[in-house]
């Protein structure tokens, strides 16, 4: 993977819509690079409606369903091992993708807990995330033990 991005549910869709083009016209794609996506969507809506699917440029997509909390909340689903060791495989699966998109709802908490992981599990320095955001500690901090547990 060449990068890392995070987007919110509306941007990550504009994302994927950039690599569409009508039939015998793909030189009108503005995207044109592979990606994977990691698709956090909300427990309390059954999710935003919609699924990503692999596609000529989409190699891959996961899709988990946990909530933007740090601990246990009545009503909420709190990010679980077993959600981050499917993160860290599906990150492995795909490093073939030119991009790993991750996205949920705003934008700013799981996704981009999930994508500071990324970034330092393929090797770069993922300051980044962690100036001018919020990402979710838990996620991030789950994700780390799990990489980090036995092998």
């Amino acid at each position: 993977m060449k990068r890392v991005i995070v987007r919110s549910v509306f941007d990550a869709f504009e994302y994927v819509m950039n690599h569409y083009y009508p039939a015998g016209l793909e030189a009108y794609a503005e995207e044109k690079d592979t990606y994977a996506v990691i698709s956090i969507q909300d427990t309390h809506t059954r999710g935003f409606g919609f699924q990503f699917n692999e596609s000529r440029s989409c190699l891959g997509a996961l899709t988990l369903y946990f909530d933007d909390i740090e601990r246990t909340v009545d009503g909420a689903v709190l990010f679980s091992e077993a959600q981050a060791q499917q993160i860290i495989d599906f990150i492995r699966q795909h490093k073939a993708a030119d991009t790993l998109l991750v996205h949920c709802y705003g934008g700013q908490s799981r996704s981009r807990a999930v994508g500071a992981f990324a970034v330092k599990m393929l090797g770069g320095d993922n300051r980044r995330y962690f100036t001018g955001g919020n990402p979710n500690r838990h996620v991030y901090d789950t994700l780390l033990r799990v990489w980090n547990g036995p092998r």
